[in-house]
């Protein structure tokens, strides 16, 4: 189960940084609609399966659990998925959510979040060419 969560996980990245960019480009154009209630929607199933991985599989809670905070803090591979990962998505989730809210209120700063949201997102995913421990694959079950 956890792998299947991971796959999904990883490939909806890709369609939340497709929908992150047009909808930033939309913002921007003053045109923004449905496609900020998609990245919205898209982002907080990314979450809650994110939240799940974290809750249930090894690279989150059971990883503190067992080697204890300090430890984990120590380690750069244990400390990005347990730690950083973790909640630079959670604040980026946020940004998007609130540009949601502003795009439908008609507020022209929902850009500014989005781009701020789409920097975090860009500077935490596990890219390929991350350090040993951290680096994942372009695509699940691809290797680098």
């Amino acid at each position: 189960m956890i792998t299947g969560l991971t796959h999904m996980h990883s490939l909806l990245r890709w369609v939340i940084l497709i929908l992150l960019i047009v909808t930033i480009i939309r913002t921007f154009q003053a045109k923004a609609g449905k496609e900020a209630r998609y990245l919205t929607i898209v982002t907080h199933i990314m979450l809650l399966i994110g939240l799940l991985q974290w809750f249930m599989g090894n690279w989150g809670l059971k990883l503190i659990q067992s080697n204890g905070m300090g430890e984990v803090m120590k380690n750069s591979a244990q400390r990005f998925f347990a730690v950083e990962h973790a909640l630079t998505m959670i604040i980026a989730t946020v940004l998007i959510t609130m540009g949601g809210v502003f795009v439908r209120k008609g507020k022209s700063s929902a850009k500014w979040l989005y781009v701020f949201a789409l920097l975090l997102i860009l500077s935490r995913i596990p890219w390929p060419f991350m350090a040993d421990g951290i680096a994942r694959g372009w695509l699940p079950g691809v290797g680098m």
